[in-house]
């Protein structure tokens, strides 16, 4: 996943571009540093959303915690980190992705130790948020770093496929992790283990990472701090009204106000991002057309694509009984099935352009959706309920994302990567917490638990296929497009 073109330049679309000493790329430097702390910190920053929901029994016997502080262990992470995002992206813009990516590792493993060896409840909640807002700043830069180094082309839709299945693996492995963490060692080792880990990637950044072009931190700018606050509380505000609505209904006036409220803190943030001089967000990036589609696909995509992880978590746990370890050891064919599929999404792209590829894996995803509905059972086993449908989703997501991302960084300059990279991790995150939201008030329609999670699988399959009405609107790039 780590590999690295060296043919010559060439304007094929199946040309690998070997990284050169200007423009968009690494001035000569080596790219592995650049591969290494991208794939690496994105692998940390999906992880995290999961692999604390096997150790939350273990949280709350350790610490006494309550149900309610026991659910904003998680909300505390992904609020901020949904909240934080657009920011991450813009300040790597403004000062570098490298003093920007060892801020965000550095404060990513300091919440990590501090909750790793968290005595109260509370003191634990702050440290996830702080871990949240520590990801919000190094997920986009994972991004732009391959964007920035790597110019358009077969090389860098290569390293895009790679860190799509990285991150997705993240998200699937996070259950064996946490489970394996929890039964053999302690709770406080899904924390702590980022620790060294972060250590690692940080001293590789330091001592060998490079700015892309040869560009010097401290550019021309400033930080828009008024956008920077209603984004943030908009955001944050709108991602826990609709988490809340889970527990107490889509009309319950306590859920109702927090989501009107950062809509409407939202709106306030496009007008003022309409004035400033120097906004965080500049609004001409929705005028390039693979920007604006590709972002309201991947949003709309990641609602449906939820479900893979969550409700399978939740079927082979509380229907089959599965123990942690089990259930994380029963996705390691869906991990597998994506990083496979993630390595063939470029060549595919060659042959068929990003377009059809988009469309054909989202159908695909949203078969394996429809499918995993047909077959969940009471009494259903590994062969019968999950391994195929599994793999049939897992594949298709990794056939959609890979396109779809590389559409929505693409056609914009260089100078906005970073804000691009905020904004497509933003629409990722509001689309899981909005499939939260969604598909588990469907399954709790239902009066029978599996029914419910087959409900929430038909759902995202329904989603999913129509969210490819979109697709057909992103702008017509390489040859196989046309």
């Amino acid at each position: 996943m780590t590999e690295q073109s060296t043919t010559a330049p060439s304007s094929s679309p199946a040309a690998s571009p070997r990284p050169t000493t200007t423009g968009a790329t690494t001035g000569g430097a080596r790219i592995w540093p650049v591969l290494l702390a991208s794939y690496v910190g994105q692998f940390l920053v999906v992880l995290d959303v999961s692999v604390v929901n096997v150790a939350l029994p273990s949280m709350r016997e350790a610490l006494t915690l309550s149900p309610s502080g026991l659910q904003w262990v998680v909300n505390a992470y992904a609020l901020t980190f949904a909240g934080f995002l657009l920011l991450g992206g813009r300040l790597s813009d403004l000062f570098g992705r490298k003093p920007i990516l060892l801020a965000g590792l550095g404060l990513f493993a300091a919440a990590s130790l501090v909750g790793g060896l968290a005595q109260g409840g509370g003191l634990l909640i702050a440290a996830r948020a702080a871990q949240g807002v520590g990801a919000a700043i190094l997920a986009p830069v994972t991004l732009s770093l391959l964007t920035g180094n790597l110019p358009e082309g077969a090389a860098r839709t290569r390293a895009i496929a790679a860190w799509t299945a990285v991150g997705a693996a993240g998200g699937a492995t996070g259950g064996l992790v946490g489970g394996t963490l929890t039964d053999y060692a302690s709770w406080r080792w899904v924390l702590l283990i980022n620790v060294p880990i972060g250590l690692l990637v940080g001293a590789v950044a330091l001592l060998w990472l490079r700015e892309p072009g040869g560009e010097r931190p401290g550019r021309s700018g400033g930080l828009d701090l008024p956008g920077a606050v209603l984004v943030t509380g908009g955001v944050a505000a709108l991602a826990y009204g609709i988490t809340e609505t889970e527990s107490s209904g889509w009309t319950a006036p306590g859920a109702l106000g927090w989501a009107v409220g950062g809509l409407l803190a939202l709106a306030a943030f496009v007008a003022v991002e309409a004035r400033s001089p120097h906004p965080l967000m500049p609004l001409r990036l929705f005028r390039v057309r693979s920007v604006a589609v590709g972002n309201l696909v991947t949003l709309t995509s990641m609602v449906g694509g939820f479900a893979l992880w969550y409700f399978l978590t939740l079927y082979m746990q509380n229907v089959l009984g599965y123990s942690a370890v089990r259930t994380g050891l029963s996705f390691l064919p869906h991990t597998a099935a994506l990083v496979a599929a993630s390595q063939l999404s470029p060549a595919l792209m060659a042959r068929v352009g990003s377009r059809a590829l988009t469309v054909a894996g989202g159908l695909l995803t949203a078969g394996g959706f429809l499918w995993q509905s047909a077959v969940l059972d009471a009494d259903g086993t590994f062969l019968s309920s999950i391994l195929g449908p599994g793999l049939v989703m897992s594949a298709g997501l990794a056939l959609l994302m890979t396109p779809l991302t590389d559409a929505a960084t693409t056609g914009a300059d260089a100078a906005d990567a970073g804000g691009i990279a905020g904004l497509i991790n933003t629409s990722r995150q509001i689309g899981s917490v909005l499939g939260l939201a969604i598909l588990g008030a469907v399954a709790a329609e239902s009066g029978d638990v599996v029914d419910g999670y087959a409900d929430a699988f038909l759902a995202a399959g329904l989603i999913t296929g129509a969210a490819m009405v979109l697709v057909p609107f992103l702008p017509r790039g390489r040859a196989a497009d046309r």
